[in-house]
């Protein structure tokens, strides 16, 4: 414990709300710092560390970084079972149920117009989990692996930009209609 101690003591605080506010610590420096207080088993779970969870229930020998998987895995499969209902496209999910915050999320993120709008919901839902199921003792490893895992989040969500999102969906679509439009062409379908 001592050693996430000094660790936990020389990370900065931050929040993830203020998309435009610089982070106080890169990834690079954090793994740096990490491996001179961690074991090397913690170390290889912090490098290995992912906000996209592996698709098959795996442990990883920490309850917290279980409990995330979990959530996050249940999230992506809500995601996915109410996006297929709307393309009436079959979802199975071998009688798999969810926990009615994980339901409520995922509806709301479907029901929303924008793109973005819906990842900035889905973040900050994400940013809370990690904030209610992290432990109490700011100086365990898993008080580590939460604060990686809010940094991972960070990171991701400084990445969003919407002029740049924009442009991409107009090229995907007008590439959609191109593809359409050719294939008219050559069948003789106006």
């Amino acid at each position: 414990m001592s050693n996430q101690y000094y660790l936990m003591a020389q990370l900065p605080s931050f929040s993830i709300d203020n998309e435009k506010a610089d982070l106080p610590v890169t990834e690079e420096y954090f793994l740096d710092l990490c491996s001179r207080f961690l074991d090397n088993k913690s170390l290889k779970l912090i490098r290995e560390l992912s906000l996209e969870p592996p698709r098959q229930n795996v442990s990883t020998g920490s309850a917290f970084l279980d409990s995330w998987y979990n959530n996050e895995r249940d999230l992506r499969f809500a995601l996915a079972q109410i996006r297929a209902l709307r393309l009436n496209k079959k979802f199975d999910l071998e009688n798999r149920t969810f926990s009615p915050e994980i339901v409520q999320a995922a509806r709301t993120a479907c029901g929303m117009e924008s793109p973005l709008a819906a990842e900035r919901y889905l973040n900050k839902y994400r940013a809370e989990l990690i904030e209610n199921i992290k432990p109490s003792d700011e100086f365990s490893i898993d008080s580590v692996f939460s604060y990686a895992l809010k940094l991972k989040l960070a990171l991701r969500i400084k990445k969003f930009d919407a002029e740049k999102g924009m442009a991409c969906y107009h090229k995907i679509y007008d590439s959609i209609l191109n593809a359409d439009s050719s294939a008219d062409k050559t069948t003789g379908v106006n």
